[in-house]
């Protein structure tokens, strides 16, 4: 039996690989000897100014070569009068490679720029900064800085929501399931909102070869079904314990919360970085009256367990603390393509935590999903979302 399985695992192997194959060699003839098809047209050039800073005395533009062909940095400026510019490491790049261009430039603080790169054939890029700030640079102090913002925006307030733990606690079943459904409002309206953000920051910072709707949605849908797949196991797991599902639940709602308030931190640490002082203050105040909301989500599920006031204090650390890493990695190192991928994990994470919630009401309401109480809490949770996210 042995030997009549191997040959049939064999050919089973081969006539997988062999469309593979097939599909190397045509690759490998489109882009070698019949690279001549690829010529019809005029391939047009382009770059990408990702990011400027203003260090000392100079600017720096980040520079990403976005287009199809290989291009030269030739000239830069600064407010349409051109400047001498050092291209390091070369100022020749291949197609998404990058560059940093610095420029001698004696620039003041909150005064507008507009940073322009020209290439070889003549064309010219730009990027538009509205107030100039320095860049901050790594200290304990702006460390620590972020640290006490983190916890401002999401520590405190997700902490604040987890105190509605002993009134949801006293409540009957049927007012109960209200919570667990305005859960999911809330929940609902963090995922939108974090695809939101995410085309955003596509649309504003990234270059159209990266595809930034599609990018979003991709990441999204993996994120979702990553975590999908993790999160029924481990529902399988405590399946048989009454107590153990609802700590489940509210693990898996804290880390997509976590997610979430994640982005939100790179947000404001972006902002502060830009020394858009206004926006980073208006930002912190909107995050923290918003993120009250995210403590109510974490308590929802639990309220019908054991008490576990260690294990619900450890969940709002888990949804909070997020956005202390997230204001460090957005003050001092942030990048929109990174912004962009972790706003859109934090969104299929959520959405994977909706469908978890949602069918644990439907268990819980003996399979209705068409109740008053239902209905009426997803549509509170979405209400009292979007009135705390007008302050944002």
């Amino acid at each position: 039996m042995e030997l009549d399985k191997k040959p049939s695992r064999v050919k089973t192997v081969a006539s997988g690989l062999i469309p593979f194959v097939f599909v190397v060699i045509l690759m490998a003839y489109i882009f070698g000897p019949g690279s001549d098809l690829l010529d019809l047209g005029i391939p047009l050039p382009e770059i990408t100014i990702e990011m400027v800073d203003f260090v000392g005395s100079e600017v720096h533009a980040t520079v990403r070569n976005t287009g199809p062909v290989p291009v030269e940095i030739v000239m830069a400026d600064i407010n349409d009068r051109i400047q001498p510019a050092a291209v390091e490491p070369n100022r020749f790049l291949e197609r998404y490679e990058t560059a940093l261009v610095r420029i001698p430039f004696e620039w003041n603080e909150a005064e507008p720029y507009i940073i322009g790169i020209t290439i070889e054939d003549g064309t010219r890029f730009e990027k538009e900064v509205e107030a100039a700030a320095p860049r901050l640079q790594l200290s304990s102090e702006l460390i620590g800085f972020f640290a006490i913002i983190g916890t401002y925006v999401g520590i405190i307030p997700v902490m604040i929501g987890l105190m509605w733990f002993p009134f949801i606690k006293r409540l009957s079943k049927n007012k109960y399931h209200f919570f667990l459904a305005l859960t999911v409002g809330l929940l609902l309206f963090l995922g939108i909102d974090s695809i939101e953000e995410a085309l955003e920051v596509s649309d504003e910072s990234l270059a159209g070869s990266f595809n930034g709707v599609l990018l979003v949605a991709t990441v999204t849908i993996l994120s979702f079904l990553g975590l999908y797949y993790t999160g029924e196991k481990l529902i399988r797991r405590v399946k048989d314990s009454p107590y153990a599902k609802p700590v489940a639940i509210a693990l898996m709602i804290s880390i997509g919360i976590g997610l979430h308030n994640f982005g939100e931190g790179l947000a404001i640490g972006a902002a502060v970085g830009l020394g858009q002082v206004a926006l980073s203050t208006f930002l912190i105040v909107g995050f923290a009256l918003h993120n009250t909301t995210e403590g109510l989500a974490i308590a929802s599920p639990m309220a019908k367990g054991k008490p576990q006031i260690g294990k619900l204090i450890s969940m709002g650390m888990i949804a909070g603390t997020p956005a202390i890493f997230g204001a460090w990695l957005g003050g001092f190192m942030y990048s929109p393509f990174s912004a962009v991928i972790f706003l859109s994990i934090g969104a299929g994470a959520i959405f994977q935590v909706i469908l978890t919630l949602v069918k644990w009401i439907q268990q819980e309401n003996q399979n209705r999903l068409s109740s008053a109480s239902i209905v009426s809490g997803i549509a509170v949770g979405m209400l009292v979302m979007y009135l705390t996210s007008i302050f944002v």
